[in-house]
C-alpha cells in the first residue's frame, strides 16, 4: 500500500480546556509522539489556548490549528477572530465549515467558501469538512450532499492553493455518537470526493490532496479506517481530549507507514 500521502492526523479540541488545561494536554501529547514526524500531527484547541499551546509545540513537529475563522481581516464584527490573529501565533491550519458550524451557526457553503479563500490569502491551510446527516443517508443523498458541499466550499480556489488543502469528511451521524462508518462506507464516500477533486483540479493535483474521516475514530478502528485507500488521516474529537487515545491513533498512523 503506497498512497505518497503523509497521514494527518488533527485534534479538534472544540469547546474544552482551559489555557492551563490545555497546556497539560499538548505536553502530554507531546511527550508520547517524542519527536515523530512520520505521521502529521495538528492539535487545535479553543482560540483562547492558541498562545498557550503554541508556545508547548513551538520547537517541536506538532503544528498548531484553529477550530474556526472569519472571513474578514478586521472590522466591526464583534467576537470574530481573522486569519491574520490566527497567523500570529504561527498556526498553520484552520478547521473550516464543520458540521457544527453549520448545524448552530447556519453557515452556508457560500460563507464556507469566503473563509477558505481568506485561509488560503493568509497562508493558512484550511481543513474544509462536509458530511451528511443520518436522514441524507438514509434518503440515499450523501453523494449529493458531499458533492455539493466539497464543491460549494472550493470555489475559485487556484490550482497552486489546492494542493495544501485538506478535505475531511465527517458523516454528522457519526460524531459524537459512538457511530462509526465502516471502512468499505467511509472509503466510498473519500472515493467519491478524490473525484470531485479531480474533476475540480485534475488528477495529478488530486491525488496530493489528504482527505481525512472525521466520525468517532478511535484507537481500536483507526488502523483499518486508515489503511484505506482513499482516508489519509483523521480529524479527530473524543478521542483527542486524552492524549493516551489521540497518541494510540497517531501510533497506528506510524504503523501503517512503515508496511509501505
Amino acid at each position: 500500500m503506497d498512497k505518497h500521502r503523509k497521514y494527518i492526523i488533527a485534534g479538534n479540541w472544540k469547546l474544552n480546556k482551559t489555557a492551563g488545561e490545555s497546556v497539560e494536554l499538548a505536553e502530554t501529547v507531546e511527550k508520547e509522539l517524542d519527536g515523530q514526524t512520520a505521521v502529521e500531527v495538528v492539535l487545535c484547541p479553543p482560540f483562547t489556548s492558541l498562545d498557550a499551546v503554541a508556545t508547548v509545540v513551538e520547537d517541536s513537529p506538532i503544528k498548531l490549528g484553529a477550530q474556526n475563522m472569519h472571513p474578514a481581516a478586521n472590522g466591526a464584527y464583534t467576537g470574530e477572530i481573522s486569519a491574520e490573529m490566527l497567523r500570529y501565533f504561527y498556526a498553520a491550519y484552520v478547521i473550516l465549515g464543520h458540521s457544527e458550524r453549520r448545524e448552530y451557526f447556519k453557515e452556508t457553503d457560500a460563507f464556507i467558501n469566503e473563509k477558505v479563500l481568506a485561509a488560503f490569502a493568509a497562508n493558512l491551510r484550511p481543513i474544509l469538512c462536509v458530511g451528511e446527516s443520518l436522514e441524507q443517508r438514509e434518503a440515499g443523498e450523501t453523494i449529493s450532499v458531499v458533492d455539493a458541499q466539497t464543491r460549494g466550499g472550493l470555489v475559485n480556489v487556484s490550482d497552486k492553493d489546492a494542493e495544501s488543502l485538506v478535505v475531511a469528511y465527517e458523516p454528522v451521524w457519526a460524531i459524537g455518537t459512538g457511530k462509526t462508518a465502516t471502512p468499505e462506507m467511509a472509503q466510498e464516500v473519500h472515493a467519491a470526493i478524490r473525484e470531485i477533486l479531480v474533476d475540480l483540479f485534475g488528477d495529478e493535483i488530486a491525488q496530493k490532496i489528504r482527505i481525512q474521516y472525521g466520525g468517532s475514530m478511535k484507537p481500536g478502528n483507526a488502523k483499518e479506517l486508515l489503511s484505506q485507500p482513499d482516508i489519509d488521516g483523521g480529524l479527530i474529537g473524543g478521542a483527542a481530549l486524552d492524549a493516551k487515545s489521540f497518541s494510540e491513533i497517531i501510533q497506528a498512523a506510524l504503523s501503517l507507514e512503515e508496511e509501505q
